[in-house]
């Protein structure tokens, strides 16, 4: 069962709920029936630019297996007979993470950041939020949020390498841009294991199509980690008439157990 499934079983199992898992969307353009119109225009901003204004959650990928995690990995969101061209190195290093560990050790599993491409991909979902001069990415899991610039700024020449990095959005036509930079190389772009540096550059895409759908294309630019730059796209759709759940990790529950040798 997915957190957010579980959430609202508690949630229905009381007689008052805490979480707004059942609120209408102010302003969404409905049906005759009531229900949300997720395939009316996508909605503007004052200025005129697309609205990506909501709360939004990847679609699962196509024929995939099932679990209400399965599919965290980037090859689902290829296009057909294409690939992430790894150097030696970092394809001996996501082999390992793979099939030697199983997965085992990724920065989630002690409530750090999944970063760029990874916090997409989990059946979770998370919030656009515009304002003059900076949209907010805000993730439900492990309640955790982007800055991207609107203001003008370019990235920064020697940052303080960082989770997220540093980004800074533009419009080009009807597609939000966002431009990140100034990576560490803890976090993985995806759960199998992809790895990257901190020369990584990513370029994200955000395109609504319609009231209720979205696609995002990520392209990834890291010389040191791969031989060309690659690319997925993640279709993802509107959660209407809700909210976001609180999610806390609580970060290293388990060490007391562990006995030292």
């Amino acid at each position: 069962m997915s957190l957010r499934a579980a959430a609202m079983f508690a949630c229905f199992a009381l007689s008052a709920c805490a979480q707004w898992i059942n609120h209408p969307t102010p302003g969404i353009p409905r049906t005759a029936a009531g229900r949300p119109d997720l395939n009316a225009p996508p909605p503007k901003l004052a200025d005129g630019k697309p609205d990506l204004s909501g709360i939004w959650v990847r679609v699962p990928p196509k024929d995939y297996p099932g679990g209400a995690n399965f599919g965290n990995t980037v090859t689902f969101y290829m296009a057909p007979g294409t690939d992430a061209p790894l150097l030696p190195w970092a394809a001996e290093l996501l082999r390992k993470r793979r099939y030697d560990d199983l997965g085992g050790g990724r920065p989630s599993e002690h409530c750090l950041p999944h970063g760029v491409i990874g916090a997409m991909l989990p059946n979770t979902p998370f919030k656009i939020a515009h304002t003059p001069g900076v949209t907010f990415l805000l993730y439900e899991q492990l309640n955790q949020y982007r800055q991207i610039f609107t203001d003008g700024r370019s990235l920064p020449e020697d940052p303080n390498p960082a989770w997220w990095g540093y980004s800074i959005g533009h419009w080009e036509g009807g597609d939000f841009v966002v431009e990140t930079g100034g990576f560490n190389d803890k976090t993985w772009l995806d759960d199998s294991g992809y790895p990257h540096t901190e020369a990584m550059r990513s370029i994200e895409r955000f395109h609504r199509t319609s009231f209720g759908h979205m696609d995002l294309e990520v392209t990834i630019d890291d010389p040191k980690a791969y031989t060309r730059p690659w690319s997925v796209r993640i279709p993802l759709a509107l959660m209407a008439d809700t909210e976001m759940i609180e999610d806390v990790c609580d970060n290293e529950k388990d060490a007391r157990h562990f006995k030292a040798k």
